[in-house]
């Protein structure tokens, strides 16, 4: 259990490793799980969600700690110049799908007590509680767009992609340059996590940075200050749009990103406590599953029954039947919203960087292997044969494993207020 860290779902292995000296051919070291109880190796699920394995995500929550500090302050074979480069912490939204219930003062006050085309009130005059149920569900579900909802959810990610594309081509005009030349001056490397509202939409943080042409190793360009930068931010998120492929039971859609927009730029001066919170708000919310937020589920459904049977609320319900509805439409076949219903049709990652911005999972991962004492032997040759035989624990085991769990993650709690660090 405790070289799993208490892993709630280990894939049990069954299989050999050789390493071999590449020039003599010797045996340097052998494994083999014949030797072990059961005949199995039990290695981690590394799932990032809270809710599945919590000993997992904590570790990835620590690592997506790093890898964003890391393109903040420097570290990780990342120069601590990064620190003085115009810098973003970005907000960008999802649209209005139609009126949904707040917290805070009086809901949504309507001075007329109107009423929308079903006969429904379209106000609200309650003070819900920040932790009210009803905060985020639609005071109307028969005008609420839900096929705009789950389709926008589908294109976020393209959604992105055209914003970073646009941004580049925005300071390349500002700086008076041919757009296709802007690589040549300066470079944008981002680190952005995906979040659901309570209003089940996914919105986007990011960490966005100014670069020379090489990356971290360059300084940017004189003209690259983090006023232009929030400029082309806000300009560009207001212009990029994605179109869904034209159906004639939908129609032509225009997605675009919602109009709350924000973008702070980060401050070098002072001991860096923003720089840390940033990156520990990151690695927050990358642990979270849908499920989490009340805003879809953590497994995948393969029929319309699941749907009805799933512990959802009737919002969350009638968007994944949209994506199950959407998704027997021919023309968004490529979208593969059922497939994705239980993330309400987004596709994308929780967490995305450019190659640029910092280190990797996969470097993180491998230090952490050598910190361990699994080094690899330079020059060496190793044949590894592997193969699934299951996963899980036995009831027992699970018990077992959950109180391994928590006591790693109690004395990282106690390590963590000794060093007054937020990871």
């Amino acid at each position: 259990m405790t070289a799993t860290g208490g892993c709630a779902h280990p894939v049990h292995l069954s299989g050999s490793t050789t390493t071999l000296d590449g020039a003599t051919g010797e045996i340097l070291h052998h494994y083999d799980t014949r030797n072990e109880p059961g005949e199995r190796l039990l290695v981690r699920c590394r799932n990032r969600r809270a809710t599945v394995c919590p000993a997992c995500s904590r570790l990835h929550a620590g690592d997506t700690y790093h890898l964003v500090r890391a393109g903040l302050l420097g570290g990780k074979n990342v120069p601590a110049t990064i620190r003085h480069r115009p810098r973003l912490f970005v907000t960008l939204t999802a649209p209005s799908f139609g009126p949904v219930h707040r917290a805070g003062e009086q809901c949504r006050p309507c001075r007329d007590g109107g009423t929308c085309e079903h006969d429904r009130p379209v106000g609200c005059r309650t003070v819900h509680a920040p932790d009210a149920s009803t905060i985020g569900q639609p005071l109307c579900a028969d005008c609420y767009d839900y096929t705009a909802h789950v389709l926008w959810h589908a294109h976020a990610s393209k959604l992105w992609d055209r914003f970073v594309i646009d941004v580049r081509r925005r300071l390349a005009s500002s700086a008076g340059l041919v757009q296709s030349h802007f690589a040549q001056h300066a470079r944008l490397s981002f680190a952005r996590v995906a979040e659901y509202q309570k209003r089940a939409a996914v919105h986007v943080h990011a960490v966005v940075r100014l670069d020379g042409p090489n990356g971290p190793d360059d300084e940017p360009p004189a003209w690259g200050t983090p006023d232009l930068l929030i400029d082309a931010v806000r300009a560009s998120a207001r212009r990029v749009l994605a179109r869904p492929p034209y159906s004639p039971a939908v129609g032509e859609l225009a997605l675009r990103w919602g109009a709350q927009v924000d973008a702070r730029p980060l401050h070098a001066d002072g001991d860096g406590p923003d720089d840390d919170a940033v990156a520990a708000y990151v690695a927050k919310y990358v642990t979270k599953g849908a499920s989490e937020t009340g805003a879809g589920l953590d497994h995948a459904l393969s029929s319309w029954g699941d749907i009805e049977s799933a512990p959802v609320s009737e919002h969350v319900r009638a968007l994944i039947r949209a994506c199950w509805r959407l998704g027997g439409i021919p023309e968004y076949t490529p979208l593969r919203l059922r497939d994705w219903a239980h993330t309400l049709g987004y596709r994308g990652h929780i967490l995305t960087k450019s190659r640029a911005y910092s280190t990797t999972y996969a470097v993180l991962r491998a230090e952490r292997a050598r910190h361990l004492g699994h080094a690899d032997i330079p020059d060496a040759v190793t044949e590894r044969h592997w193969r699934y035989v299951g996963s899980g624990h036995t009831p027992g085991a699970a018990l077992l494993a959950a109180g391994v769990a928590e006591d790693i993650a109690t004395n990282r709690e106690i390590v963590r207020e000794e060093r007054e660090v937020p990871w």
